[in-house]
Parts: structure tokens; C-alpha cells; sequence
């Protein structure tokens, strides 16, 4: 577990799952909490369930058992002193000697019988179809409870969510296979009982058995007699007369082998003896398997973490491209404005140019200095100069503006004022606010001169007035 670091927060909900469920090992609690996304509410949850005999939410998911390795080779195998000795009766060498081919006829025998036992189920398999397996397991419950109500807390589920469970727990799973009547009998006071009810009267209520399992394994248990108990006993080859059978299941390697089988009945003390002594031996591939999945959850965690770092990365860099965008679009559309507004400036320059063009054919011609009609004004221009122009009274307020517009010193855009009386001329004047510069000349003369204006007599201007002409741009 060093190996992995934990956060604070990881740190903290594993001290407090730890408090809550009485788990000495940190790295089961761990391993635990890694497996529900560290929720610790979940966890706790699915622990208590377990610790009930319920099936967790994720077996009840799966229908399929999980392949179990039955390699003998692998397991711890006791067997009943009551019914098979195997330990040297006698010193020197005739007993050693005893002692090996027993246990040699021993395993040929069981060897032997486990192939015939295999040959005999091709024919009668057929007749033991499971209906309902979790039906089996329950009313094997319902019927240990009614003979015999104290007893470790039995896995309320089929053998596959068991076994299932127990894998995904990374717990030791007891099964216990029971039959009365193919188990052999022994002395109980002046009672002839059989192995299976003295065992289960004696061993399996015992409260340091009970306190070992519930502490340590999942127990599942289930009668032979019944299609579901028939069909795990024939899965683990059991022999007939070798009741009541225990068999350890643990994950080793990432396969689900039998490392135990307890054959036979037993006192408290020995069943708890052979129970340690396998759990010891096999607590190490347990121990591997929860390092594994620890180092699996953080690589993922952390390729997870660095997945959204990336992810945020390039989202960043997307954000920053596009805000690039904007501003490139909102500099080229500001340099397009510019330059529309540069090309429509100079259209209407041009334009204006051509309507003076136009205009100064359109200025009455001065008239004579004897005219008796004429009218002499002067203007005062805003650079100084001074320009002095006769007019005749009936000539309109236009001609004088149009004068003035198309006098290479005047400005563009500007008003004619009168000191004495202080007054502004109303008067037409060509305006290029508004336009393009695409308009025809003639559009706007004929604007200019549909505006009806004063004659100069009528505006009660006098020989030598003079006029100020104003520059409305300056």
C-alpha cells in the first residue's frame, strides 16, 4: 500500500471505514473503498450486507459462476481421524512405511472415485435439473435454523453470487456441503449419531468458529440432496461417505481455486486449526491480488486525472484560439471599416469635386457695376481673404451659397452669418453627410434646387453688406 499514496481526504475516509466496520487491515479497507469510487456511505453499506449474508448489488447482476481450479496439488486436505487415519501408527520403519501406502491407496482411492463419480453424473446430471438454485439455498437456511440455530451467518444467495462476491471482496469463501445421510455415524453419549449432526451440533456452533468465519470468509452453505447442493458437490468431486465437506475457495493468480478441504468431522479446535492454517498459507495471493487492484485503481485514477488535465489543457488552448479569432475578425473588421470608410470619404471628395463642376454653370453671371439691380457683398472668408461679388436683387439665396461652394478658397461645409442684424442666411447647401459617394451629381443639383429659398431683396441685404462665412468643420 506504501507503494500508492493516499490523499488526505482517501486517507481520512479509510480511518473512518475502518472505525465504522472493525477492519484491522488498512489495506482491505482500502481496497474496499477504491472499488465503490470511494464513496464511503456505499461501502459501508455493501459491507454490512455481506456481514448479513445478503448478496452485494453487483453479484445479484451476475448469474455466472466464475470458473474454480480444483487442483489437489494446491490444497490443504484433512480428512476426518475418525473414519481415515493417516498419521504413522507406529514407530521405525514399518510404520513409515504404513504411513506411505496408505496415503498412497488413499489418493488412488480418491482418484479413482472421482473419475467413476464423473463417468455415473454423464448419465444422471439429466435427472437433477435446477429450477431455482436460490430457492435451494434458502430452504436449506430456513432448515439448519430450524435443527440448528446457532451457527456462523450463511450467505443468503446462489453459489455463483458467493463466488462471486468473494471474488470482487477478495474474501476466503466457506462451503459448507451437508448430508445426513451419507455421512458416517459416530458415538454421541448412549446416541449413535452421524458425523454431519454431531459437527454440526458441536463444531459449527461453537463461538470461536463462528467468530472466525464471520470475521474472516463468506460461509454458503446448501444440502446435497438438493439440485443446487448436488450440483457444487459434483463440481468439487465429493465423495460419497466423506460428509459433512468443507472446502475453502480464494482467488489466487486471478483464478478462483480451492486451497482447502475438510473432509469429515472434527472437533471446534481442530476445524479452527485448519481453517488458520489455510488462510495463512493463502492469505498472500489475497494480499497480491488487493495490491493489484490498488496499483490498477491509481494508474487509472491517475490517467483519468490526467485525461481531464489534458482535456481542461485543451480546452484552454481552444478558448485562447478563439478569443485570437475574435480579436484577428474584429481587427479585420475594423481595418475593412477603415478602409470602407477611407473609400467612401474619398468617393465623396470626388463626388463633391464633380458638383462644383456642375454648380459653377448654374452661378448667375455678375452683373454690370452701373446695373442699377446690382447688389455688391462681400465675404469674409475664415482664412482672412476677402472676395467681393455683385449680384442682382432677384437672384435667390442659392446662387450666393453656390458662389461660395464652388470657390477653390471656401470650405465645404459651412453657413453665411450677417453681423448687423446678427443672423444666420438660411440657404441651400450641398450636404455629403449620409452618402456613398456612388450618387449621380444630377441626383443631388436637382436636391439643391428644389429648395426654395429668398431673394436677396427679400432677405433685406443692402449694397456692400457683407457676409461671414462660417466653417462648420473647423
Amino acid at each position: 500500500m506504501n507503494d500508492v499514496e493516499l490523499s488526505n481526504e482517501e486517507t481520512e475516509k479509510v480511518l473512518q471505514f475502518q472505525e465504522l466496520t472493525g477492519i484491522d487491515d488498512i489495506n482491505v479497507a482500502r481496497d474496499i473503498l477504491s472499488r465503490h469510487h470511494w464513496n464511503l456511505e456505499i461501502a459501508f453499506q455493501e459491507r454490512e450486507k455481506l456481514n448479513e449474508g445478503v448478496p452485494s448489488l453487483f453479484s445479484t447482476q451476475e448469474t455466472r459462476a466464475p470458473a474454480v481450479l480444483n487442483d489437489r496439488f494446491l490444497q490443504h486436505i484433512f480428512i476426518s481421524n475418525n473414519r481415515n487415519n493417516n498419521s504413522p501408527s507406529s514407530g521405525g520403519i514399518f510404520g513409515l512405511f504404513s504411513y506411505v501406502i496408505n496415503s498412497l491407496i488413499n489418493w488412488c482411492y480418491s482418484t479413482l472415485s472421482s473419475f467413476i463419480q464423473t463417468l455415473l453424473s454423464a448419465f444422471t446430471e439429466r435427472e437433477r435439473i435446477i429450477t431455482n438454485p436460490l430457492d435451494d439455498v434458502l430452504k436449506f437456511i430456513q432448515d439448519y435454523n430450524t435443527k440448528y440455530p446457532v451457527h456462523p451467518v450463511f450467505y443468503q444467495g446462489t453459489y455463483a453470487q458467493a463466488l462471486n462476491d468473494a471474488k470482487r471482496e477478495l474474501k476466503f469463501l466457506l462451503i459448507y456441503l451437508h448430508s445426513e445421510s451419507s455421512s458416517p455415524t459416530v458415538m454421541s453419549g448412549q446416541q449413535r449419531i452421524t458425523e454431519t449432526i454431531n459437527f454440526c451440533r458441536n463444531t459449527l456452533s461453537n463461538e470461536d468458529v463462528i467468530s472466525y468465519i464471520n470475521r474472516h470468509m463468506l460461509f454458503w452453505g446448501c444440502d446435497i440432496s438438493s439440485p443446487e447442493g448436488y450440483r457444487v458437490s459434483h463440481s468439487f468431486n465429493a465423495r460419497t461417505g466423506h460428509y459433512p465437506l468443507s472446502v475453502i475457495i480464494a482467488l489466487r493468480d486471478n483464478k478462483m481455486t480451492i486451497m482447502g478441504r475438510l473432509e469429515g468431522d472434527c472437533t471446534a479446535e481442530e476445524f479452527l486449526v485448519r481453517m488458520r492454517r489455510v488462510v495463512t498459507d493463502n492469505e498472500r495471493w489475497l494480499n497480491a491480488a488487493r495490491h493489484e487492484r490498488l496499483e490498477r485503481s491509481f494508474t487509472q485514477t491517475l490517467r483519468a486525472q490526467q485525461d481531464v488535465a489534458y482535456q481542461e489543457s485543451l480546452k484552454a488552448d481552444r478558448e485562447k484560439e478563439r478569443k485570437r479569432q475574435e480579436e484577428r475578425e474584429e481587427k479585420q473588421r475594423i481595418e475593412k471599416e477603415i478602409q470602407e470608410a477611407l473609400a467612401t470619404e474619398e468617393r465623396c471628395r470626388d463626388l463633391k469635386e464633380r458638383v462644383k463642376l456642375e454648380l459653377v454653370h448654374l452661378v448667375p453671371s455678375e452683373p454690370a457695376d452701373n446695373d442699377p439691380d446690382a447688389i455688391n457683398i462681400v465675404f469674409k472668408l475664415p482664412n482672412g481673404m476677402r472676395i467681393s461679388r455683385r449680384f442682382l436683387k432677384n437672384n435667390s439665396l442659392n446662387d450666393i451659397h453656390n458662389f461660395i461652394f464652388c470657390h477653390p478658397d471656401a470650405p465645404d461645409n459651412f453657413v453665411l452669418s450677417q453681423n448687423f442684424p446678427k443672423r444666420i442666411l438660411e440657404c441651400g447647401k450641398v450636404s455629403m453627410e449620409d452618402r456613398t459617394g456612388y450618387e449621380s451629381t444630377s441626383e443631388i443639383i436637382e436636391t439643391l434646387t428644389s429648395i426654395n429659398t429668398l431673394s436677396i431683396s427679400d432677405t433685406g441685404l443692402q449694397n456692400r453688406e457683407v457676409l461671414f462665412v462660417s466653417d462648420l468643420d473647423a
